[in-house]
């Protein structure tokens, strides 16, 4: 089903739908049986989205469903109300149209739906109960008034995601684990992309059946062809096209006629082609959604399942089978990660090029592979986000099932650059970035050589339970490099205990060093390896062991490696080989079920293993709640074109209505003024520019410490204009907080060391709103921030709780406000006894889009 805003030449459509009711749906759709004529829908058609909303729902070219909201006198309330086609009820259709009107609502400033429903329409009292929001009846005779806010709660986002999930995972099903498949463009001419295509179908042994397609129906690798989609069977599961972009539509539509429910469109020249590409992309995706089937690409390399043998891509080569879900938008660049990772004895459940995204994306894949047993490991390279939020959602709640690894590029300093405040310049898109994958359990990485080595510990490999790290080799040198590295990584090597000491000192030579590392000499043998390396696994101060040989004439790489497999097997904590032979990982470390991650050297699996002691930390810390503070609806004046800057007054205004702590001051027009405000506020003061979203340190417009009239007049003269009197605060450290709506992310809040130096200094605390109240503990009391908070060099504690509450009262500001675009709290005073803004600067801009409507 589509969904869209109706038009005029929806009329008939919809008045079809309106007579095909039954009596009984009409009764209570309109409280009676109505004349059914077009006045039913008079307004209906010409719906502006402020005063009156409407949605129809479309499937297989008729209106099956139709909903609107009326605003009323209470310009915060509108009335609801929808329809759907008697075959479709309880199908989810009212459900789906409730949200997305409630989304428009919201758009446009209401606050709350109100609806009146027949006491004896149980169907759509349901719909309202199930839907999530807070719901409140109440009940006149016949009749329900149903209330509710329509602001997003968590309750009504989960069932929202609920459903999402099951549709999603139900329309996959098609891509990746089609019953047969269908080429478009299907040349016998060897070379061409879609003769590779159904040659690499055939290699892979696809079971089921496979339909070359070709304008003179000739047979494809001794497969007979056909000339058209009208000859295919009734149901098709995957579509696979390769036909130049101009042919594209028409191929889909006919593909889409036929009954195909996937569609994998390897083409080139759509949106990264430019305006006409774009328009081809645009023109290809409402035909899919118009069908109700699903799109892979365009522009894409295709999609590989290897347990299901299924290769639908134009890859020279065969994809090894594993339990590696991967999702890249680089075909390239995927293929060259897929050679690496078999070096490793690493393979894939999946590997899907989802090119330019048009539908199916990252989102979609992980919603499919958190239910697939196949899938143990999320890999991801990605460019861009579609919808950063939802990733976030569907991210958190996989990566609490099986890890997920990201890369994501194309991120740089530019944004930086031209940020107007210290948190803009601070938390920039690349750190907006950073603050979701934290959030949301997601293992970032920055280059092609992690991938390899978190996906070799990750994919197969038990998670250690701490950060204490056994190292054991036969090379002293490299035991130091590998310590160096752990500590880098956040690991610390405990001694071992003292009867694993005394059981070392049995097994190895009398001059083996027994401490952590263990060095057990350059004439370690195959024995001393097998003999040694359970000691510390089995020793309980220890959660992993890194295990590590450098070639040795008097030993045999290959023994080495298996003495370590054999020694690893059944131990239950992570072991990490390092075996730096320069020919590649030890046959022992890559066969399938080996209980040793293979790494090149020991300081990249000193790096992995951090990494995974800081999921394992993310799993254990708890998920925490957003605190939702009381607070007064603040009321910001009109942005003009381009924004500007709240003035002293409007800021104060602002942060007071949200409980957040402004020092005590006063705005004065003149010197006159200055001095007698100075003389209310009481000595010592500053005095500063009063100009709307000046730095005012920069441009020397602020005077700290006056202690007479004379000289706060004096001050005030020479800054000129109307100028701000604050009262001195004596004592406590100089924090930074503050958020930036960032255009994919949402608002994105910042906290860290402040005053002039805040970007010089940085490491701000980034998380994207709204935080939870885990969130803000951490942000005051992690980094070079939590050491001022503390007590930096014996000086007092700040009030943590004081701290976590501005916060969490900041990041709700900045949900609710989205028309600030920057708010810079700069310094922040914490003290032992509480904290206070002594300086704020807050920039508003046009926020004016369309409701975002889930279209299908």
């Amino acid at each position: 089903m589509r969904l869209s805003q109706p038009t005029s030449a929806d009329r008939d459509a919809i008045m079809a739908l309106i007579r095909r009711l039954s009596p009984t749906s009409l009764y209570h759709r309109y409280r009676g049986l109505p004349v059914l004529d077009e006045r039913l829908i008079a307004g209906y058609l010409d719906a502006d989205g402020h005063a009156r909303g409407a949605l129809i729902g479309v499937r297989e070219g008729l209106v099956v469903a139709m909903g609107t909201y009326d605003r009323l006198r209470d310009p915060d309330m509108a009335e609801v109300a929808f329809t759907v086609d008697d075959p479709l009820h309880g199908r989810g259709v009212g459900t789906r149209l409730l949200g997305q009107l409630a989304g428009m609502a919201a758009a446009a400033g209401i606050r709350r739906f109100v609806a009146e429903v027949s006491a004896d329409n149980h169907r759509m009292l349901e719909v309202f109960d199930d839907a999530g929001f807070d719901v409140a009846r109440q009940t006149d005779y016949a009749t329900v008034e149903v209330v509710f806010p329509i602001a997003t709660t968590d309750a009504f986002q989960e069932r929202v995601d609920r459903r999402d999930h099951s549709a999603t995972v139900a329309s996959l099903t098609h891509l990746l684990a089609p019953g047969c498949v269908a080429v478009f463009g299907a040349s016998a001419r060897p070379g061409s992309i879609g003769n590779a295509v159904v040659r690499n179908l055939l290699d892979a042994e696809f079971p089921g059946a496979i339909y070359p397609l070709n304008r003179r129906g000739d047979p494809v690798a001794g497969i007979p062809g056909l000339r058209s989609a009208t000859q295919l069977p009734a149901s098709v599961d995957l579509g696979v096209i390769c036909v130049p972009a101009e042919h594209v539509v028409r191929v889909a539509d006919e593909a889409l006629r036929a009954g195909v429910r996937a569609l994998c469109v390897i083409s080139a020249g759509f949106a990264e082609a430019g305006p006409e590409g774009r328009a081809r992309q645009d023109e290809l995706l409402e035909r899919v959604r118009m069908h109700g089937a699903r799109l892979l690409g365009p522009n894409c390399l295709g999609v590989a399942v290897p347990a299901a043998r299924l290769n639908a891509t134009f890859a020279a080569h065969a994809f090894p089978q594993g339990s590696i879900g991967f999702s890249s938008q680089s075909g390239a660049l995927g293929l060259a990660l897929i050679d690496r990772l078999a070096d490793r004895g690493l393979g894939l459940s999946a590997f899907v090029s989802v090119g330019n995204k048009a539908d199916i994306s990252t989102n979609d894949l992980l919603e499919y592979w958190e239910d697939d047993e196949a899938t143990r490991l999320a890999l991801l390279y990605v460019e861009s986000f579609g919808n950063p939020r939802k990733f976030a959602r569907v991210a958190r709640r996989v990566a609490r099932k099986k890890p997920v690894l990201a890369m994501k590029s194309g991120t740089g300093a530019a944004g930086a650059r031209a940020a107007g405040s210290h948190t803009a310049a601070i938390a920039g898109s690349d750190a907006a970035v950073d603050a979701l994958f934290r959030d949301a359990g997601v293992i970032r990485v920055q280059t092609l050589g992690e991938v390899l080595d978190l996906a070799s510990l990750l994919a197969s490999h038990p998670l250690p339970d701490g950060n204490r790290v056994g190292v054991i080799t036969n090379a002293g040198g490299l035991g130091i490099l590998c310590a160096d590295a752990c500590d880098r990584a956040g690991l610390d090597l405990p001694a071992v205990s003292d009867a694993t000491r005394a059981e070392l000192a049995a097994a190895l030579p009398a001059e083996s060093a027994l401490s952590n590392p263990v060095d057990m000499l350059g004439s370690a043998t195959a024995d001393h390896y097998r003999e040694a390396l359970p000691l510390p696994l089995a020793d309980p101060a220890l959660d992993a062991v890194i295990a590590i040989y450098a070639p040795a004439a008097v030993s045999d790489a290959d023994e080495i490696a298996e003495a370590i497999a054999a020694a690893a097997e059944g131990s239950g904590k992570p072991v990490l080989g390092v075996v730096m032979t320069g020919d590649g990982a030890p046959a022992a470390f890559t066969r399938p079920g080996s209980p040793v991650a293979s790494f090149p050297y020991p300081e990249s699996a000193a790096a992995a293993l951090g990494r995974a002691a800081e999921r394992a930390a993310w799993l254990r810390r708890p998920i925490g709640v957003v605190a939702r503070p009381d607070h007064e609806t603040a009321v910001l004046g009109p942005v003009p074109d381009g924004g500007r800057w709240l003035d002293p007054a409007e800021m104060r205004e602002l942060l007071e209505s949200y409980g957040l702590p402004v020092a005590p001051q006063r705005t004065a027009a003149s010197a006159r003024q200055a001095a007698r405000a100075a003389q209310e506020l009481g000595f010592p003061v500053a005095v500063k520019s009063a100009q709307p979203g000046m730095h005012k340190t920069e441009r020397g417009a602020v005077v700290l410490g006056l202690r007479t009239q004379r000289e706060v007049a004096a001050a005030a003269s020479a800054i000129g204009g109307p100028v701000l009197v604050q009262a001195m605060i004596s004592g406590g450290v100089e924090l930074l907080a503050g958020f930036v709506q960032d255009p994919s992310f949402g608002p994105v809040v910042a906290f860290g060391p402040g005053g002039v130096h805040a970007e010089l200094i940085g490491e701000a605390a980034v998380r994207i709103a709204p935080i939870t109240d885990i969130d803000a503990i951490e942000m005051v009391t992690a980094g070079k921030a939590g050491r001022l908070v503390t007590g930096y060099r014996g000086a007092p504690c700040a009030d943590q709780a004081a701290l976590t509450d501005l916060l969490a009262r900041l990041s709700m500001l900045a949900e609710e406000h989205p028309e600030v675009a920057e708010l810079d709290l700069n310094p922040v005073i914490a003290r032992s006894d509480g904290c206070l803004i002594v300086d704020a600067r807050a920039r508003l801009a046009s926020t004016a889009q369309p409701a975002r409507i889930k279209t299908w």
